[in-house]
């Protein structure tokens, strides 16, 4: 480890140098190097850059470069619907979910040899429960060696996780950074931070000024009151102030601004979300400011330039101390953006951009009391705020039977894995008695969420149309195509009622990609049309993915030609249970829950003149007010055909007598299956009993800790809790 301690002078090294450091070693030649990222972006620059420090060794011994030395080669990188690694890769950079699904199919992990989990701290979804994967793998292989990195991470809960392991300190070249409190609590965080810049600007020596906001309305906001003041306040001898704004849907060529160098005697303030938290550092910057602030990760899906971060240095730093949050409830399934305060974790990550390559200020916009006494330590872990029916599918096919049992660092709600076994029941991917069937093994294969997957399938074998689902699956798995710039509204909506489909979102998307497709996928084009056009591309490569995967599964896409109306049904067979009736205008009412809702403004569906009796939304979003996302027209028979748990039609005295008598026997015969399943469980759990391996069993769970003996290592026993049934 003294190597690695030499190394962390250098930006970034833990994640490009540990891994070169183990192939030196010799790990290579037992396996591969694996590394993990939390984002995907994060994943395929710093393969790009291990390849080039790897080539450049290769070209200092005098040995020609090859194939092998370009990326693919050597060092590669898989990230979802992309994978670039070849049979001669032998360090690897993938996001946690890669390495979770290759878990399905080797539980073992074989082919590696080390693991690396990088950026633990961030606590993502797929970072809990690989987590908890390899905590069992590791007790199975001795010879895997697991290392867990991360700038701020809680080290000593990850090691009492594992059972006690070592944990290395190793301290980094960091300046000295000046922290300075509010003396009050500010009620206007946005003025807060307008007033802070434009004394910073008039008082200060030169250095650039960094402010993070929640989005891109605070952002547009903070970007014209700034303005405005400074246009005020000008005269002659005034410096200038470049303001540049920077949010997820703001073009690629207008973000590429903040990277240029600003003219000599002018300051440049750039208004951010908290991409610029860990990825983003901007030479310069010596003054910060922080908004509210919220994790883009569709920015780090879409734009490839944001390569170019780690040549950038921020010094001036200033945090409002509030973030937005995405938070699941499952009573209604909506997903909402809560402002909340931001954690200790995040205002110490935030006030070190001012230090990167100098000392620097950081300016928080609250009260040291504040800090100390109302904000968390860490930011509330994503698996206990999230929709969980993705990992509860994948863990089911990963043999995991009780739920309850799971080694989870930090378990997730009882509320929110009942609601996924539910949802997941609902889609026919779990039976009567929580198991996993046909269906739902063959919707795991497919790295999307549950409901498209069953989509996807439903409309290859019933509908006949999986040709079109598979481009509306991929315009959904991307962040939105449409752009919508400030002061150009009117003219972006009037482009997008071009490619409206009066009856469905989905399809307003299906004659997007056609007609993009049909100009090729020309940038020029999409910028006429206010579509971004990395956003179409990157549908592009995820729908040849998705083909790959059918061909795979031996299912031959198959068009249902110009009769949509079967694609619409198709949508229907996996969100019926996100179905609403009309209340009023504009207005609808879900038909499980109660829930009143509305329309979005730029739905398809909306002001068109009339509006559907029933349809059904991908997501609900909660804003100003409950809105659904994505919306389909559907028909009342649909839902009684392909929700009949839910729905049924209205014939007569008898058919209802009819319907009853049947809930009964389900009822009935559901009952018989659950009982089944438990005594085959107990008659399971005696025989393992009598030949002693339940004894075999608690041996093989303990966790390998190196420099310990066998009986050294603590026991990680996990609270027992009642049996998960449907």
């Amino acid at each position: 480890m003294e190597r690695v301690a030499d190394s962390s002078i250098f930006q970034n090294s833990k994640t490009t140098q540990l891994t070169q450091y183990l192939m030196e070693e010799g790990y290579t030649e037992y396996g591969m190097i694996g590394c993990t990222q939390p984002r995907r972006v994060a994943a395929m620059s710093v393969a790009k850059r291990v390849t080039a420090e790897v080539a450049a060794g290769v070209k200092e011994k005098g040995i020609p470069l090859g194939e092998k030395d370009k990326l693919g080669g050597t060092v590669g990188y898989a990230i979802r619907f992309e994978d670039m690694t070849t049979d001669q890769t032998v360090i690897k950079y993938m996001t946690d979910g890669v390495l979770l699904r290759e878990s399905i199919r080797d539980p073992d992990l074989n082919m590696y040899s080390c693991l690396v989990l990088d950026e633990c701290h961030e606590r993502s979804l797929n970072t809990d429960v690989i987590l908890g994967v390899l905590r069992k793998v590791v007790a199975r292989r001795s010879d895997l060696k697991l290392i867990v990195t991360s700038a701020t991470v809680n080290a000593d809960l990850f090691s009492s996780f594992f059972g006690g392991v070592p944990v290395f300190r190793i301290p980094g070249r960091t300046f000295p950074v000046e922290a300075y409190f509010s003396k009050s609590v500010q009620e206007d965080y946005v003025m807060a931070a307008v007033k802070q810049t434009i004394q910073i600007h008039f008082n200060s020596p030169p250095g650039d000024v960094l402010i993070f906001m929640t989005g891109q309305e605070d952002i547009e906001g903070t970007c014209t009151i700034l303005a405005e003041k400074m246009e005020s306040l000008a005269d002659e001898d005034s410096p200038p102030l470049m303001i540049l704004p920077m949010y997820s849907q703001l073009p690629a060529d207008l973000q590429a601004k903040i990277f240029e160098a600003a003219p000599k005697g002018v300051r440049k303030c750039i208004v951010s979300t908290n991409v610029a938290e860990t990825s983003l550092t901007v030479d310069g910057i010596k003054y910060g400011k922080y908004a509210h602030c919220r994790r883009i990760h569709a920015f780090s899906a879409r734009y490839a330039f944001s390569l170019k971060f780690s040549s950038l240095v921020l010094g001036l730093v200033i945090d409002a101390g509030f973030c937005k949050l995405k938070v699941y409830n499952p009573k209604i399934g909506m997903d909402a953006l809560n402002v909340t305060p931001v954690s200790q974790a995040n205002a110490k990550q935030r006030s070190g951009r001012a230090g990167r390559t100098g000392p620097g200020f950081c300016f928080r916009l609250y009260t040291e009391r504040q800090f100390t006494d109302e904000l968390m330590f860490s930011t509330v872990p994503e698996i206990q705020r999230t929709n969980l029916s993705n990992v509860v599918l994948l863990l089911k096919t990963l043999g995991v039977d009780n739920l309850m049992d799971f080694d989870f660092m930090d378990p997730p709600p009882e509320e929110n894995i009942m609601t996924s076994l539910y949802q997941l029941w609902i889609l026919g991917a779990l039976d009567n008695s929580g198991n996993l069937t046909t269906l739902g093994r063959r919707m795991a294969d497919f790295p999307l969420d549950p409901p498209l997957s069953k989509m996807l399938l439903f409309a290859h074998e019933y509908g006949k149309c999986s040709t079109e689902m598979l481009v509306i699956v991929s315009m959904l798995s991307v962040p939105s195509v449409f752009f919508r710039p400030k002061d150009r509204e009117e003219e972006s909506d009037a482009a997008r009622e071009k490619f409206f489909v009066p009856e469905s979102d989905h399809l307003t998307l299906l004659n997007v990609y056609l007609r993009a497709k049909q100009h090729k996928f020309d940038t020029n084009w999409c910028t006429r049309h206010f579509i971004h056009a990395k956003g179409i591309r990157k549908a592009r490569e995820v729908h040849a993915q998705l083909v790959d995967l059918m061909k795979q599964q031996r299912l031959t896409p198959l068009s249902c030609g110009g009769s949509w109306d079967i694609v619409r049904k198709s949508i229907c067979s996996a969100y019926f249970y996100n179905s609403s009736k009309i209340k009023g205008i504009g207005e609808y009412i879900n038909m499980l829950s109660g829930l009143s809702s509305a329309l979005h403004p730029s739905s398809a569906l909306f002001g068109l003149g009339y509006t559907p009796d029933y349809l059904c939304y991908h997501e609900l979003i909660s804003t100003s007010k409950e809105y659904m996302s994505c919306v389909t027209a559907v028909e009342g028979e649909w839902l009684a055909e392909l929700g009949p748990m839910f729905f049924s039609v209205k014939e007569s005295y008898e058919t209802t007598l009819k319907k009853r008598q049947k809930e009964r026997l389900d009822a009935a015969n559901m009952n018989k299956e659950v009982a089944k399943n438990r005594n085959e469980v107990k008659e399971t759990a005696k025989v393992m009993g009598r030949n002693g391996s339940g004894l075999v069993g608690r041996k093989s769970s303990m966790v390998a800790t190196p420099g310990r003996a066998v009986s050294g290592t603590p026991k990680f026993m996990p609270k027992k809790r009642g049996r998960l049934g449907l």
